[in-house]
C-alpha cells in the first residue's frame, strides 16, 4: 500500500467516526464512567482526559479499520513515544505509517479558530531519521505520518465533578462536549513555523480551522521538504537583522529568504475571519 492509498482509507475511516461517537443530537455518547453499584460519574472537563477517553473510544474502529486493510498496529510503548500508532503492513513490514491522535476545542468567541495542538518533536529523532530516541520506530522508517484529528465544542455550563448519577438516568447527564468533527491530514500540511507548546521542542500547528480540514498549513505550497529542513535548523541558524544585530531564525519567511526560496509560496491566512 503505497501513501496515497493509506491517506484515502484512513480519510474513509475518519469520514464515518463522528457518528460512531455521538449522539443523534451531536453530543459525545461517553456520559461518564460507571462503579459496580451501577453509579455514573461525570467526567472531568480536562482536555487531556477528553483526550485519553475518546482515543480509548475510538480503538475499536481502530482495530477494525486495520484489519479491514490487513495491518497489524504497534501502540507507542511510552507516554513520550511517537506515533501513538505505527500501523504496519502484514504483506511487507517495510510499509509503515505513523498516525498521531490529536483532539482540540473549538475558540468560543472565535469559532473558526481551534486551541492547536502539537506535531510531534523537532528533537533528535527528527534531526536524525535513523535515531530509536522516544520514536517506536526510526522516523525514516515511516512512509508518511498523518494525524487523525477530532475538534470539538466545550459545553459552556461548568461542569459538576461530583456529581453522581443512577445509570437509569444516564441520559440526562449533558455530555462534556458536543459538535465533535474528524480531520486526517500529514502533519507536514497543517503544521506551523512556530512550537508547539513551551520550552518543548514540539512542532505547533496552524490553527484555523477550514485550513486544517483542507489541509493547508504554512508549508503547504512549499512542500515535504521545506517542512523538514526548517524543522530541523528550527531556532539554529543565525542571521543580522536591520540593526545589524544578530538573530535567530524562527520564522518561515527569513528561512525561505535565507535558503533563496520564494517567500511569496509561503501559505497565509488572516485569522480574524
Amino acid at each position: 500500500m503505497d501513501k496515497e492509498t493509506f491517506d484515502k482509507v484512513l480519510r474513509e475511516l475518519a469520514s464515518n467516526l463522528s457518528s460512531y461517537v455521538s449522539t443523534e443530537d451531536g453530543q459525545w455518547a461517553i456520559k461518564g464512567f460507571i462503579d459496580i453499584y451501577k453509579n455514573v460519574y461525570t467526567i472531568s472537563s480536562d482536555t487531556k482526559i477528553i483526550s485519553k477517553i475518546l482515543e480509548i473510544h475510538l480503538f475499536p474502529k481502530i482495530l477494525e479499520f486495520a484489519k479491514e486493510h490487513n495491518f497489524f498496529i504497534v501502540l507507542a510503548e511510552h507516554q513520550n513515544y511517537y506515533p501513538d500508532i505505527s500501523f504496519i503492513f502484514k504483506d511487507d513490514e517495510k510499509i509503515k505509517f505513523a498516525v498521531d491522535i490529536k483532539t482540540t476545542y473549538r475558540e468560543v468567541e472565535k469559532p473558526w479558530l481551534c486551541n492547536g495542538f502539537t506535531l510531534g518533536s523537532h528533537g533528535l529523532y527528527f534531526e536524525n531519521r535513523k535515531s530509536t530516541k522516544n520514536i517506536q520506530f526510526p522516523y525514516s522508517s515511516y512512509l508518511g505520518h498523518f494525524c487523525l484529528g477530532a475538534i470539538y465544542d466545550r459545553i459552556r455550563t461548568p461542569v459538576d465533578e461530583t456529581c453522581l448519577t443512577p445509570i437509569e438516568n444516564l441520559h440526562s447527564v449533558t455530555s462534556v462536549i458536543t459538535n465533535i468533527r474528524f480531520f486526517v491530514a500529514e502533519k507536514w500540511k497543517i503544521a506551523s513555523d512556530k512550537s508547539g507548546s513551551g520550552n518543548t521542542a514540539n512542532i505547533g500547528s496552524i490553527t484555523r480551522i477550514d485550513d486544517i480540514f483542507s489541509g493547508k498549513g504554512v508549508f503547504s505550497n512549499l512542500g515535504e521538504n521545506w517542512f523538514d529542513d526548517y524543522w530541523t535548523n528550527f531556532g539554529k541558524i543565525s542571521i543580522r537583522d536591520a540593526r545589524g544585530n544578530l538573530k535567530k531564525i524562527t520564522s518561515l519567511k527569513d528561512f525561505v529568504i535565507y535558503r533563496g526560496g520564494d517567500p511569496s509560496l509561503i501559505f497565509e491566512r488572516n485569522n480574524k475571519k
